[in-house]
């Protein structure tokens, strides 16, 4: 019988769930398409489904992981959570105005699909400022690429280290995006 994931300590879950890097497959918008038509039909009307993550930038090698965020009302959290919690998705941290979910972790390993959602207040976004940044220069989205390759082997049973070593580069292009396109960058695009 095989130990419970909420049983295995970190070291043991790393093992069972290392990095793994793959080249960029289309089928990923497919599977965010999926998901953020399903998570709809759960969530508040008012909430907003973005695609983040290496695996929504065209071209570049990424985890197999669908990163998605959710920015929402804090006084819907509680809400979301349950219903998130229903179907299948785990908390995995959380404080008062941010949640982490994921979907797809086994005891026996990865599942075909596998989700990492981020519960969000509105404006809590500096994904979407790093995405569309890459997405608009494409070289630097291969710089990104390079680093993640170069860190992959190093960190691959060390999540924390590897997802650490990135955050500088991280920062320092979010920072640049805020810069060219202005705070109010997606409050035009809300609807």
């Amino acid at each position: 019988m095989k130990k419970p994931l909420s049983e295995m300590s970190l070291e043991e879950l790393w093992q069972l769930f290392p990095i793994q890097l793959t080249e960029y497959k289309p089928i990923w918008n497919d599977w965010f398409s999926e998901e953020k038509n399903y998570l709809s039909s759960l969530l508040p009307q008012n909430c907003l489904i973005h695609h983040i993550g290496s695996t929504s930038i065209k071209g570049i090698w990424a985890k197999p992981i669908i990163d998605l965020l959710i920015e929402a009302n804090l006084s819907d959290f509680s809400k979301i959570k349950t219903a998130l919690l229903n179907q299948g998705y785990l908390c995995m941290k959380e404080s008062p105005s941010r949640m982490d979910f994921n979907k797809g972790y086994t005891e026996s390993g990865f599942f075909e699909k596998v989700f990492h959602l981020h519960l969000r207040t509105f404006g809590d976004h500096d994904e979407l400022f790093f995405r569309d940044y890459l997405l608009k220069y494409p070289k630097i989205a291969k710089e990104y690429e390079k680093l993640k390759l170069s860190l992959w082997k190093p960190y691959e049973f060390n999540r924390d280290g590897y997802t650490e070593m990135k955050t500088a580069f991280v920062q320092e292009i979010t920072q640049k995006a805020k810069e060219e396109y202005g705070l109010n960058h997606f409050k035009r695009r809300k609807k």
